[in-house]
């Protein structure tokens, strides 16, 4: 442990934590790295033993190790309460470690009622309103994700069902993707583009926020990783998708004004498209 630099020795033979231990590990706040840890250890790393099956077969063979109906991790984990919960403790640490920079954003400062597609328990709906004293927000997720957003508020609600197969809620004028397309084929992305549109006002707008490999798809450590997770286990496709596959997705549901803003913490981006006003 102390070579690894998480213990350091005292002149009198104790142990005490390092100060990067102290700081990433030893808290038990939401964004800890300590739940990020466990989540890895209780979902990913079993998963990634499977990579050569699952790369050579072409589909996510690890979901076997989760014996339910559903072609995902997520519809699989819902008959899991208790991994669920640790599998959505550690997205919403990992969430909170890249939240701030897209909290700022300028852009939120005129949404007046945002629907949060795919929200899990509502960490980024919750910090914008926070942020944001005008903004309302609607997180539409799964049932058995939507019982993890236990202090929801009048100014964040909660909608749970599927994003695909119900109809998106009405009477927001801004959606908001994140962390949810990449999981997703092309087609799919394509279709909730489309959904997003149609729920939205003249002059409303999309976010979509999340992990964008480089445009030449070479450069993204952290988005390779995460790639592999897709297929190895969570869906059997996907990817950290570059930035201008979201602008010509947007493009073809008929968003205009698109926009990317990068260099966010652990290679995210955010893309922005606005619904035509007339």
């Amino acid at each position: 442990m102390c070579a690894t630099g998480l213990l350091r020795r005292t002149e009198d033979g104790g142990y005490v934590n390092s100060a990067t231990a102290q700081d990433l590990l030893a808290s038990d706040e939401a964004d800890s790295w300590g739940h990020i840890l466990v989540g890895w250890k209780e979902v990913y790393y079993p998963a990634f033993a499977q990579l050569t099956t699952a790369l050579k077969a072409g589909t996510n063979t690890a979901l076997d190790a989760y014996p339910r109906t559903g072609t995902t991790l997520y519809q699989r984990l819902a008959h899991q309460p208790q991994l669920e919960e640790v599998f959505h403790r550690a997205m919403t640490a990992f969430t909170l470690r890249s939240l701030d920079a897209l909290v700022a954003r300028p852009e939120f400062a005129s949404v007046g009622h945002l629907l949060d597609v795919g929200g899990d328990d509502g960490t980024t709906s919750f910090r914008l309103a926070e942020r944001h004293p005008e903004l309302t927000a609607t997180v539409f997720d799964l049932p058995t994700v939507s019982r993890l957003a236990s202090d929801h508020t009048d100014r964040v609600t909660l909608h749970p069902g599927d994003i695909f197969e119900d109809a998106f809620p009405t009477g927001a004028d801004a959606v908001l993707f994140s962390h949810v397309l990449e999981i997703f084929s092309p087609e799919q992305i394509s279709r909730l583009m489309r959904k997003a549109y149609d729920a939205l006002p003249p002059g409303g707008k999309v976010f979509v926020y999340g992990y964008n490999v480089s445009d030449d798809e070479t450069d993204g450590v952290f988005s390779a990783r995460l790639g592999l997770y897709f297929n190895v286990l969570a869906s059997g496709q996907g990817m950290a998708y570059p930035a201008v596959d979201y602008e010509n997705w947007l493009t073809g549901a008929g968003f205009d004004r698109i926009t990317t803003v990068r260099g966010f913490p652990y290679e995210h981006g955010l893309t922005v498209g606005e619904k035509h006003s007339s």
